[in-house]
């Protein structure tokens, strides 16, 4: 039985941003600081919903050192990893490794459209490379390629991979691929919706957006259910249900970002592409905060203002 990075939520954390588009380092601290206070188990740096696809290479390394650094060990610090270049993802690998990560997170080759046996090949040269263990990401909504059960089946038996991110909500494939790697592969739900579904079937967390507001509740979701407490757990699934809709009314992380921004965090801008929601879905996020009591009426944080590079100097600088 292979070692659990861990156990219960794991936050993906955003990646504040300052006005200028370069990243907010003491807003920063001050997430990870809520994060720990606040019970989640695990973070996750530079994936998906911290824009790690619009970070540098020395940003995105700097991100995780800084994160190692601030965490202290006091939770596991996991590294999105992840690129469509095969070369590009042992880099990151190694850096982040270097950079004191505990485990990394890799998606699936996106755009290529890789084989199975291309995302074999793929994987385990990212495994190869480093001794760190390894989270695999499946998100065929984002990358466009599903990792079948027989592949997955595979690459649970090299050492150094120990889970799975399952984001495609087939729950015919996560059964299969449970039965079929047991113990040799963890795995963390990717759908904030379906948490408990995939407790069912012998996951041992997710890997959440909304823990970036509520991370307190979604550690009680994972942790009623280890304690057989389900009908807290389910109670809790779907009490939020309506604010995780909320969260992807827009593209992950415009809504989530934006959600903080209005609760008093410096989340900052997404970095384009992505820009700020269209005001009446922006309204529509709000009323809900508002309805799960998380935003008082008249307390919204200058929230729909388009950032672009016109008046964005560091973007220009940075893509010069």
């Amino acid at each position: 039985m292979k070692k659990l990075i861990f156990k219960g939520v794991g936050t993906a954390l955003i990646t504040p941003m300052n006005n200028d588009f370069s990243i907010n380092f003491s807003a920063f601290d001050d997430l990870l600081d809520m994060q720990i206070r606040e019970s989640a188990d695990a973070v996750i740096i530079a994936g998906t919903t911290g824009e790690g696809s619009t970070l540098t290479d020395g940003e995105h390394i700097e991100l995780v050192q800084h994160a190692v650094r601030h965490v202290k060990g006091r939770i596991p610090v996991i590294a999105g990893a992840g690129s469509n270049n095969t070369a590009h993802a042992v880099y990151l690998s190694k850096e982040c490794e270097k950079a004191g990560a505990d485990a990394l997170l890799h998606v699936t080759p996106y755009y290529n459209k890789a084989s199975q046996q291309g995302l074999f090949l793929h994987f385990s040269a990212c495994a190869e490379a480093v001794e760190l263990p390894i989270i695999l990401y499946n998100v065929p909504s984002r990358t466009g390629v599903n990792i079948y059960p027989t592949t997955f089946k595979r690459l649970s038996e090299i050492e150094n991979i120990a889970a799975v991110k399952e984001a495609s909500g087939n729950f015919s494939q996560i059964a299969k691929v449970a039965a079929l790697c047991k113990d040799d592969l963890a795995i963390y739900s990717g759908n904030d919706d379906q948490i408990t579904s995939a407790l069912a079937l012998g996951a041992k967390g997710v890997i959440s957006v909304l823990s970036n507001i509520v991370p307190s509740e979604v550690h009680t979701i994972c942790a009623s259910y280890f304690e057989g407490n389900t009908s807290e757990s389910d109670s809790l699934q779907l009490k939020y249900l309506e604010l995780i809709e909320a969260l992807f009314l827009d593209i992950n992380p415009i809504p989530v970002k934006q959600a903080m921004r209005a609760l008093g965090y410096q989340a900052g801008p997404c970095r384009l592409p992505l820009c700020d929601m269209y005001p009446a879905m922006a309204e529509k996020l709000y009323s809900t905060l508002q309805k799960y009591g998380l935003l008082s009426s008249g307390k919204r944080m200058n929230s729909v203002t388009i950032h672009t590079p016109e008046n964005s100097g560091y973007i220009l600088k940075h893509n010069q």
